[in-house]
């Protein structure tokens, strides 16, 4: 059982392969791209990446423990299943999101265009105030994979705050 600590810490990391013919989501935010994610569920990155944020916080299991890339109940799955999932298992343990800080690597395409809906798909899910997500968009200034635009990558860290008694 993990302490009630007043506030607790997590980092997510998550990193696809993008490949012609494939949808691109990110943040639960579809965007038109010529490739998309190569992963068993959809691929989302920034989905993946808070739900191991919050799960590192919690210390529990990470996302490839609670939902493995060789279930067939996982294969297209929404990402968006893990990470409200995560939610739920942060709100049973007694915290809440005190801010959330997201950052997308990705050559192309432009992510500005889609930050609101991202940071407010990511606030709905986690039950939090939009203003407590912060979402950025980096390049790799043409540098290794991510460069070369056949790969995302996304950080992000989470502090978790003890919920307000109600």
């Amino acid at each position: 059982m993990t302490p009630t600590l007043p506030f607790r810490v997590g980092h997510g990391f998550d990193l696809h392969r993008l490949e012609p013919g494939l949808k691109l989501v990110v943040g639960g935010c579809p965007i038109e791209h010529d490739r998309g994610c190569a992963a068993h569920s959809d691929g989302d990155v920034v989905y993946h990446a808070v739900t191991d944020a919050i799960l590192g916080a919690l210390g529990q299991e990470d996302i490839g423990q609670l939902f493995p890339d060789d279930d067939p109940r996982w294969k297209g799955a929404d990402s968006s299943v893990f990470l409200a999932e995560a939610a739920r298992r942060m709100h049973t343990a007694g915290y809440r999101v005190g801010n959330l800080d997201v950052t997308v690597v990705l050559q192309r395409p432009r992510l500005s265009p889609h930050k609101k809906t991202i940071v407010s798909n990511l606030a709905r899910l986690l039950g939090c105030d939009p203003r407590q997500v912060n979402i950025k968009g980096k390049t790799h200034e043409r540098v290794d994979a991510i460069g070369q635009g056949q790969a995302i990558a996304c950080h992000a860290v989470v502090l978790l705050i003890v919920a307000d008694e109600k």
